[in-house]
């Protein structure tokens, strides 16, 4: 049984990622009860011990910045910054996407996530696309990217997560290389879409009426309330970057704070959290833990080794991963299966460019992800205006994000293998 369990347990993971994508179950749930299945009642592990599997700190992380930014959403903090944003361009077209780029960028960032921002700023984003003239497609990659651009900062959750997950390996102080790689990697791959699909064409707009459809656009100010949720955002930042404050306790902290002080309805903002990605993302981790205990993920390392070797493993791996996250969550599924998967992977192929190997699988994982299929790809095409072909979108978006699997890998070999980048 001991060299059946590692296949039966690998076999596990890929039944829970097709299920996950071709219905609507949460993977996370699913994880946890195959979990019991495989460890328990196949491997006879006890469930003490696969319960010790359970990433209690990672969970901490995830719901108290979740919790802290939920506050910032329901009460209009995160609205707000965005039509600022969209005021300061005065009307120039051009400089719209752009801007919703940065915006994106630097609110995911600040701790809400790629999945959030592009919820919250997908609506207007798509509806000034129509009004003024841009393409729908050239509006959600560019502002989809600036998202996941973000995703990586050290307080946001996919940040977070991979943060834990190569702590375990030894590896401290590197979340800002990661980060700074998957900046470089969505800025490249949004300027590529700017000019693809229209963007420099913008430049040369000068219709009076689209231009003053954005500089009307009105603001409200800050409201208290909106104020100090601001000022407790910047505590956390400050906290956590300068002074060691733990990201998800301190998070927690700033937030019953802010609800003492009636910044929000705390019921609203509890209702808003991702429970679902916070399942999803612990879930998995769960039933990878249990591979790595009974051999799983050293076959699986196995498999990709015997296709790939030190020279073409980013490459490889780089696109299995892109692959896997055009249909499948990259939080939820791509970071807590891979990453523990790198330094095995890495070991059969006689390597030991670990860095180079998880930029490769973070920036492919997250670069697939404006396939309408994924959930970021799939929020900016639910809010096109009705004057979009949403069949025509939906086509477009899938042929890009299948087509960063590939580009993606390409450019995460050249950059991380050939050139070597940090």
């Amino acid at each position: 049984m001991e060299g059946v369990l590692p296949v039966i347990s690998l076999v596990a993971l890929v039944v829970a990622i097709i299920i996950s994508i071709t219905t609507s179950l949460n993977i996370g749930t699913l994880a946890i009860g195959l979990s019991l299945v495989v460890g328990h009642y196949i491997g006879g592990e006890s469930v003490k011990d696969i319960i010790k599997g359970y990433p209690t700190s990672l969970f901490i992380m995830l719901a108290g910045v979740t919790y802290l930014f939920a506050i910032a959403q329901v009460n209009g903090t995160l609205e707000k910054i965005t039509k600022y944003a969209v005021k300061a361009v005065r009307g120039n077209v051009a400089l719209l996407p752009i801007a919703f780029f940065f915006v994106a960028f630097g609110l995911s960032a600040m701790g809400p996530g790629q999945i959030t921002i592009s919820a919250l700023m997908a609506a207007p984003a798509m509806l000034l696309a129509e009004e003024v003239g841009i393409s729908p497609l050239l509006m959600a990659l560019v502002v989809g990217n600036g998202a996941q651009a973000g995703a990586m900062s050290p307080i946001a959750p996919p940040g977070v997560i991979t943060a834990g997950l190569v702590e375990k390996m030894g590896l401290t102080g590197v979340s800002g290389i990661l980060w700074l790689n998957m900046l470089i990697g969505h800025l490249a791959v949004a300027v590529i879409a700017y000019v693809l699909f229209g963007g420099l064409k913008l430049l040369r707009v000068k219709d009076s009426g689209q231009r003053q459809t954005l500089m009307n656009i009105q603001v409200e100010p800050f409201t208290q309330a909106q104020l100090l949720t601001l000022g407790g955002i910047g505590v956390l930042i400050i906290g956590a970057l300068f002074f060691k404050l733990d990201i998800g306790l301190g998070a927690f902290l700033i937030g019953a704070i802010l609800s003492l002080l009636k910044v929000v309805d705390e019921g609203k903002a509890i209702k808003a959290m991702p429970w679902g990605t916070i399942v999803m993302v612990t879930g998995v981790t769960v039933l990878v833990k249990l591979m790595e205990k009974i051999g799983g993920m050293d076959l699986f390392a196995s498999i990709i080794a015997q296709i790939s070797n030190a020279w073409t493993v980013t490459l490889v791996a780089g696109f299995i991963a892109g692959l896997l996250s055009a249909y499948a969550s990259t939080t939820g599924v791509i970071l807590p299966a891979f990453i523990p998967l790198a330094p095995v992977l890495l070991e059969k192929v006689g390597s030991t460019a670990l860095m180079p190997l998880l930029s490769a699988i973070i920036v492919c994982g997250f670069l697939t992800d404006l396939s309408p299929l994924s959930t970021t790809g799939a929020v900016f095409l639910a809010n096109a205006g009705e004057k979009t072909n949403k069949t025509k979108l939906f086509r477009d978006m899938l042929i890009w994000g299948l087509s960063m699997s590939v580009i993606g890998a390409v450019i995460s070999w050249l950059a991380f293998t050939v050139l070597r980048l940090p």
